[in-house]
């Protein structure tokens, strides 16, 4: 009785995880109806965003989120793995794996109000000042403004280091002494061993952290928010300014008295929904053939 108590329960509280994602979906699409109906498939080819002339696309946003989110991947990568394989593997146990532990989890921990502000006051002049120097200097040719999609790609990147950090390295923490005791048995140094043995046996665990800080970033609002720019162009550079589909959702929401301006929002957060699933679905898709 017991045990088809337990199996219940538990298939239930499975089936509400299922029917918690249909039901976002369908609310989405349902508040989405009014703009899918007047810009149809445009509405994801277009990037003209006016609530003045009520005309809405939503191109410049995807492409803005794309583009920051992957580059701010690509910056917090190296680090992220640097970080797993000296705390989980050089540096296991002591005062100094300790003490980074708890600055890796602290990271983790800060809101994303936090980095924004950061960001603002202190990255974003500081930025500021090195783009005007290279203005002067004649070697870059954008305008000195500080704000940009690559700003926003940095405090990205420093947010989502903690979490493909911390997966890592758990992952290589378990990893069994057999295997690293063999490849050191067979004359392997310790970066070979690291190269060739450890991180191939834990590609599976440190892709799965690196996904699960590719979706932090997609979704990341506050943070972007206040360091992007909040311009709704296409963006031709990645210093430009921009918005992602979060940064604009943040700043228009609660003004939109429009039905048709009200509609497209939650047209854009259909678009980033789907958007990070399907990110999502390609992510593991990559993590099943890299552990074959």
């Amino acid at each position: 009785m017991a045990d088809r108590f337990f199996k219940y329960s538990l298939t239930f509280i499975s089936s509400l995880v299922i029917l918690l994602f249909i039901g976002m979906f369908c609310t989405l699409i349902y508040q989405s109806l009014p703009s899918l109906k007047e810009f149809g498939f445009g509405f994801y080819t277009k990037d003209v965003w006016n609530p003045t002339t009520h005309t809405y696309g939503g191109l410049s946003f995807l492409v803005g989120t794309l583009i920051t989110s992957f580059l701010a991947l690509a910056i917090s990568l190296p680090f992220s793995l640097a970080i797993a394989v000296f705390l989980g593997e050089c540096y296991r146990e002591g005062a100094v794996s300790t003490f980074l532990k708890s600055m890796v989890e602290l990271l983790a921990g800060i809101p994303s109000i936090i980095y924004g502000l950061w960001g603002l006051f202190v990255f974003v002049p500081a930025f500021r000042a090195l783009q005007l120097y290279l203005y002067k200097a004649n070697i870059l040719h954008v305008a000195p403004i500080g704000f940009g999609m690559f700003t926003s790609a940095i405090i990205l990147a420093i947010m989502i280091i903690p979490y493909a950090a911390s997966i890592g390295r758990e992952v290589i923490s378990m990893m069994p002494n057999d295997l690293k005791e063999a490849g050191l048995s067979m004359g392997g140094t310790r970066y070979e061993v690291i190269k060739n043995v450890i991180l191939p046996y834990c590609r599976s665990g440190i892709f799965a952290g690196i996904l699960l800080s590719l979706g932090r970033a997609l979704g990341e609002t506050m943070a972007v928010t206040m360091v992007i720019g909040n311009r709704n162009l296409m963006p031709k550079g990645i210093f430009d300014p921009a918005s992602t589909l979060a940064s604009v959702l943040a700043n228009e929401f609660s003004e939109a008295t429009n039905p048709i301006h009200l509609s497209s929002l939650v047209h854009l957060g259909l678009l980033l929904f789907l958007t990070t699933a399907v990110i999502n679905m390609i992510g593991k898709v990559i993590i099943k053939r890299a552990t074959a």
